[in-house]
């Protein structure tokens, strides 16, 4: 390497090694939202260091054709001490600045949505299915008032004619009646029973 490529190779480590300070700091600022997963946490970590080792030795390849020598580390080491030293404080103070102005920005959109979208939707949904059990309702009381209507005089009209009948017939309904409704309490005697059995 002629000495113009290695001083290049001297710049681009140190700024590698403050963007590593950057970027490393940004990562542990975020980390406590998965450290309860600890599985997902070692997967992101170690996507984490690989991508960026792979993102150095990218720089490194365009600059010197990727040849790794022991002042590399070094320039890296004074990047990324430079960036603790120099720019840790006032980065953390941006960052932080970034977050709570993209939190803010977030919770605006999210409210605006919720008031805009959600809430119509929801206030829609509840006035469809207001008039459908109202309509429903409607109809119900409606049939069962022409069912009363039809339904009393023909009960009348039997009454009458069961009173017209001679006794003997009369007393014959009334076993029958009474027939039908022991046959009614065993069916439903059986059907509980067996309900019971499936359980």
């Amino acid at each position: 390497m002629t000495l113009t490529v290695q001083f290049a190779t001297m710049i681009a480590m140190v700024l590698g090694g403050f963007y590593l300070g950057i970027i490393q700091e940004t990562f542990r600022r975020f980390t406590p939202y998965w450290k309860e997963k600890v599985i997902f946490s070692y997967v992101i970590e170690v996507s984490f260091w690989l991508t960026q080792t792979l993102i150095l030795f990218y720089v490194l390849f365009r600059v010197n054709g990727g040849e790794i020598r022991v002042y590399i580390f070094a320039a890296c080491l004074l990047g990324f001490a430079m960036y603790k030293v120099f720019a840790a404080g006032i980065y953390k103070r941006l960052l932080e600045g970034i977050i709570r102005v993209a939190a803010a920005i977030h919770r605006f959109c999210a409210n605006v949505v919720q008031a805009l979208i959600i809430t119509p939707i929801m206030w829609i949904v509840k006035l469809v299915v207001s008039i459908v059990l109202w309509i429903a309702g409607l109809i119900g009381s409606i049939l069962l008032f022409l069912f009363k209507l039809v339904y009393t005089p023909i009960k009348w009209i039997f009454l009458k004619l069961y009173g017209l009948l001679p006794e003997k017939i009369q007393n014959f309904l009334y076993k029958t009646a009474g027939i039908y409704s022991i046959m009614k309490n065993i069916y439903i005697k059986c059907r509980k029973y067996i309900t019971f059995k499936r359980r």
